[in-house]
C-alpha cells in the first residue's frame, strides 16, 4: 500500500513538470544516447550482431544439450555449424568472383568505349564539354579519397569483428542464465510476468524475422538468377545472389540490386532489349517479394509500418553505416514489443505498428462531444 502511494505521488510529481521541460530532457537524452552509440560503434556493432546470432543459435544449443552434450561443447558445435554455412556461401561467391575477374579486362575496355560515347553524347546534347566532364570526374575522385580511407578502416574493423563476434556469441550463450537472472532481479517481483512475456516475444520476433529474412533471400536469389539466366546475362548466378543479399537492406538495397545487372548488360550486350528484360524481370521478382514473401514470411513476424521502416533504415545507415541498416529493423521490433507492454508508451507502439486506423482521434472526440451535447439537450 505504501509503495503504491509512493508510486502515485511520483507519477503526479512528474506530470507537474511543464511540457517544454520534459521535451528538453528527452531530446538531451536522445542526443547523448546517439553520441554514445556513434562514438562506441566499434563495440556496439559487433555486440549487436553477436546478440542476434546468439538468439538464433540458442535453439541449436538447447537441442544439443538435451542429447547430453555439455554446454561449452554444444555452443562450440553451434558456432561451428554457423561458420560452415557462412563459409560455404563465401566460398561460392568467391569462386564466382574469380570467374568474373577473368573477364574484367575485356569488360573494362568495353566500358571505356561506352563511357567515351556517353561523353560525346552529353557534349552534343547539353553542350557540356568533355574537359568540364573530366574536371568534374577528377574532383569527384579526389573527394572520395577520404571515403576510401574510411572504407579501408572499415575493412580492417570487419576483419577484427570476424574474430570478435564468435567470442561474444560464446559468452552470451554460456552466461545466458546469469544474464536472464540479472534482468529479472532488476525489476520488482510483481513485474516478473511482464518481463518474461517481453523476453519471450523479443526472442521469437528476432528468430522469426531473421529466419524469414534468410528464407526470403534464398528464394529471391533463385528467382533473380533464373530470370538473368533466361535473358542470357553474363554472371547471372553471381548477380542474382548479390541482388538477394542487397535486397536484405530494406528499400535501398533493391535499387542497387537492379543497377548491377543493368550495368553488366550494358557493357556486355548490344542494344537495349536485355536491359528492358532485366527491368521487367526484377519488377516481377519485387512484386512477388513485396506481395507474397514479405507479408507471409517476414513482415508478419515484425509488424513495423513502411514509413517507420524507411526512416529507421536511413537513421541506422547514418549512425552505423551498412551494419546499422541491417540492425535497425530488429531493434525497432524489440522497442515495439517493449512499448506494447508499458501503458505510457503504447502510443509509440501504435506509431511503429502497421495497423492503420480508419479515423483519427480528433474526429472520434468531436463525434463523442456532439453526441454528449445532443443527449444532454434531449434529456
Amino acid at each position: 500500500m505504501q509503495i503504491s502511494q509512493k508510486a502515485t505521488a511520483t507519477k503526479a510529481a512528474i506530470k507537474q513538470y511543464p511540457f517544454y521541460l520534459k521535451t528538453t530532457v528527452i531530446l538531451l537524452g536522445l542526443v547523448l544516447l546517439t553520441y554514445i552509440l556513434y562514438t562506441l560503434q566499434g563495440i556496439f556493432v559487433p555486440f549487436s550482431f553477436a546478440l542476434i546470432i546468439a538468439i538464433l543459435l540458442n535453439p541449436v544449443c538447447n537441442l544439443l544439450q538435451r542429447i547430453k552434450i555439455p554446454r561449452s561443447y554444444a555452443i562450440l558445435i553451434a558456432i561451428l555449424i554457423a561458420y560452415i554455412i557462412v563459409g560455404g556461401i563465401v566460398f561460392f561467391l568467391s569462386a564466382q568472383m574469380m570467374h568474373f575477374g577473368d573477364s574484367f579486362p575485356a569488360l573494362k575496355v568495353k566500358f571505356a568505349h561506352i563511357f567515351h560515347d556517353l561523353q560525346y553524347w552529353l557534349q552534343a546534347r547539353f553542350n557540356f564539354g568533355i574537359d568540364k566532364q573530366n574536371k568534374l570526374i577528377d574532383e569527384t575522385l579526389n573527394g572520395s579519397k577520404a571515403l576510401l580511407g574510411a572504407t579501408l578502416g572499415t575493412a580492417l574493423t570487419t576483419l577484427s569483428v570476424i574474430f570478435l563476434i564468435p567470442v561474444y556469441v560464446f559468452m552470451l550463450l554460456f552466461y545466458k542464465t546469469l544474464l536472464l537472472n540479472f534482468i529479472f532481479e532488476v525489476f520488482a517481483e510483481e513485474n516478473s510476468q511482464s518481463v518474461r512475456v517481453i523476453l519471450n516475444q523479443t526472442k521469437q520476433a528476432i528468430q522469426s524475422y531473421m529466419v524469414g529474412l534468410l528464407i526470403e533471400a534464398f528464394i529471391v536469389a533463385i528467382l533473380n538468377s533464373a530470370g538473368l539466366l533466361i535473358l542470357g546475362v553474363n554472371y547471372a548466378i553471381l548477380i542474382g545472389v548479390m541482388g538477394a543479399i542487397l535486397n536484405m537492406l530494406p528499400y535501398i538495397g533493391g535499387i542497387i540490386a537492379i543497377a548491377i545487372p543493368l550495368l553488366i548488360a550494358t557493357v556486355t550486350k548490344d542494344g537495349y532489349s536485355t536491359q528492358l528484360g532485366i527491368i521487367i524481370s526484377f519488377m516481377v521478382v519485387q512484386f512477388i517479394d513485396n506481395h507474397v514473401l514479405i507479408p507471409y514470411v517476414v513482415s508478419s513476424k515484425v509488424q513495423i509500418n513502411a514509413l517507420i521502416s524507411l526512416i529507421v533504415v536511413l537513421l541506422g545507415g547514418a549512425l552505423w553505416g551498412v551494419s546499422g541498416m541491417f540492425l535497425s529493423i530488429p531493434f525497432v521490433a524489440i522497442l515495439k514489443i517493449i512499448f506494447d507492454r508499458i501503458d505510457d508508451l503504447k502510443p509509440w507502439a501504435k506509431l511503429l505498428g502497421d495497423i492503420v486506423p480508419t479515423r483519427h482521434k480528433g474526429d472520434i472526440w468531436r463525434i463523442r462531444k456532439k453526441e454528449a451535447i445532443t443527449e444532454k439537450v434531449t434529456s
